[in-house]
């Protein structure tokens, strides 16, 4: 729960300050998950904010004033708030990703997995590169005590972010488990 809330610490500091587009219909975003697979471990971070900030975005101002909203509600722990805000977002804009995987975040963390899940399904549907809502699927899984589930959701993300922070851990703590259960 504390890494989970390093996070949402992290995202809601990011800077809004992108130009026109966003979300992820960007077409910058092909170029940076281009990056993303070639990119060394420090590049790859700085890249990874990018992404977070051009999926954050969505040029218009009310549902960008909500997304930080949002945020900050998150990272304040006031998970009702933040849930309203997201509703809102994905009320106006059903096909932005991030409001979608924003409020599948605040279910992950209101415990309520199965809403969580629906959202991350939304969430791939729009952005199949969604490496954070893959992740989020692999954290809900080891939740849910579904270790093959989530060694399969991190190791999707893995492939999309090499570089993602604490995946590989997790993918060889997960592989070490299952396969001590298959001796």
């Amino acid at each position: 729960m504390k890494r989970v809330m390093g996070w949402m610490a992290a995202a809601a500091t990011l800077s809004f300050v992108v130009p026109a587009a966003g979300g992820q219909e960007d077409p910058r975003l092909d170029g940076l998950f281009d990056r993303l697979q070639v990119a060394g471990a420090e590049e790859a971070h700085a890249v990874e904010a990018q992404i977070w900030q051009i999926w954050t975005h969505m040029d218009d101002p009310a549902v960008d004033r909500l997304m930080t909203i949002g945020i900050n509600a998150m990272a304040a722990q006031k998970f009702r708030i933040a849930l309203a805000a997201f509703d809102e977002v994905v009320s106006r804009k059903p096909g932005f990703a991030e409001g979608w995987n924003k409020r599948a975040t605040v279910y992950y963390l209101l415990g309520e997995y199965d809403r969580s899940v629906e959202d991350v399904e939304k969430t791939l549907a729009l952005e199949p590169r969604h490496f954070g809502a893959l992740s989020g699927l692999g954290l809900i899984a080891l939740a849910l005590g579904e270790e093959a589930r989530a060694l399969d959701a991190f190791e999707a993300a893995l492939k999309i972010h090499p570089h993602m922070s604490g995946a590989e851990t997790r993918i060889r703590e997960l592989r070490d488990k299952l396969k001590g259960r298959r001796i």
